[in-house]
């Protein structure tokens, strides 16, 4: 009896490690707090049950970090906008991008913080502006800055993450930030907007967000992918069949809120303020659209010397396959 004991004991620990592996997450998804219908999904436990996957849902503050987790395999599935996007890719960082999030409208804003002295664009020559670096805000700041005519090198340009960048507009430690929710928020408590991502894709300048996967698991788990991309898509479809009934349902908002850290009263206008393609329209975007954002993204980013040259061909890394109606 006396050696049986340790045996049990052993026996019972063999079988409480192996019940911890098989219930160990199946697929790491990075995901950011950006405001849109499918983090509903997310709350409600929808991803899993499509899936039939564990899945460990992590929260990110911008898409370079995403991609340092993506390329080091710690993450499998990762949500990033267009310009980190770009930025891996040219690096040849093995993914593809399944969907397109969202076409980004006045989700993501310039705002120049009251008492800064910043009244028009010209303003902003001497100033301090927050923005995660290799972000859509970056792309947008620089973006902004050209289209004022204004040479970056006469602004100072501070390379903050999001909770940062609250931190440091609450002190009064900088004039203007480009960035999304929750932070944007904030600065627009005491701030006004120069302009937003929707008005610079006007001038030439788009952004959005995307789904993207590593190649490797795509390759061993289309399924997962496809179910993923389906979830997200339904609920897009959910919301924009009737918006206003969407947003009359407090358990909707209530989860954007928990999941984002917006306010609840700035939902609406987030929401609004972006496009969230349907099925129909991304077969359609993810293909030669896609492609060519990317490749302007890239011509732009080499310019401004944040990647040392764009690739010949971008459509290898965008797909439609995923894409069921």
């Amino acid at each position: 009896m006396k050696l049986n004991f340790p045996l049990r004991l052993l026996a019972a620990a063999s079988v409480a490690a192996a019940s911890f592996f098989t219930q160990a997450a199946d697929v790491t998804v990075a995901y950011q707090t950006t405001v849109d219908p499918a983090k509903v999904a997310q709350a409600d436990g929808a991803y899993e049950k499509a899936t039939n996957a564990e899945i460990d849902w992590r929260k990110f503050d911008n898409g370079a970090d995403i991609i340092a987790a993506i390329a080091s395999g710690d993450v499998q599935i990762g949500y990033l906008g267009s310009s980190p996007l770009t930025a891996a890719i040219t690096r040849k960082v093995p993914v593809e991008t399944f969907l397109i999030a969202t076409q980004i409208g006045a989700a993501e804003a310039l705002v120049a913080r009251d008492g800064s002295g910043i009244k028009t664009p010209q303003d902003l020559i001497g100033k301090k502006i927050a923005v995660p670096f290799v972000s859509t805000g970056h792309y947008s700041l620089l973006a902004a800055l050209k289209h004022w005519n204004i040479d970056p090198s006469k602004v100072t340009v501070l390379n903050l993450a999001p909770p940062a960048i609250i931190a440091a507009w609450k002190r009064g430690d900088i004039d203007a930030t480009y960035v999304w929710d929750p932070a944007l928020g904030v600065a627009k408590e005491n701030g006004k907007v120069l302009i937003t991502s929707g008005e610079l894709a006007k001038f030439g300048a788009p952004t959005f967000d995307a789904w993207i996967v590593r190649k490797d698991f795509a390759e061993k788990h289309p399924e997962i992918v496809t179910a993923f991309a389906k979830v997200t898509l339904d609920a897009y479809a959910d919301y924009r069949k009737d918006p206003q009934a969407w947003l009359a349902n407090q358990s909707n908002v209530d989860k954007l809120v928990k999941l984002s850290g917006a306010k609840a009263s700035d939902i609406p206008l987030l929401l609004q303020g972006n496009v969230y393609p349907l099925a129909a329209d991304q077969v359609i975007s993810l293909g030669a659209p896609t492609t060519k954002a990317i490749t302007d993204t890239a011509t732009f980013l080499k310019e401004q010397g944040k990647v040392e040259a764009v690739l010949p061909d971008y459509a290898p890394y965008v797909s439609a396959k995923y894409i069921t109606n």
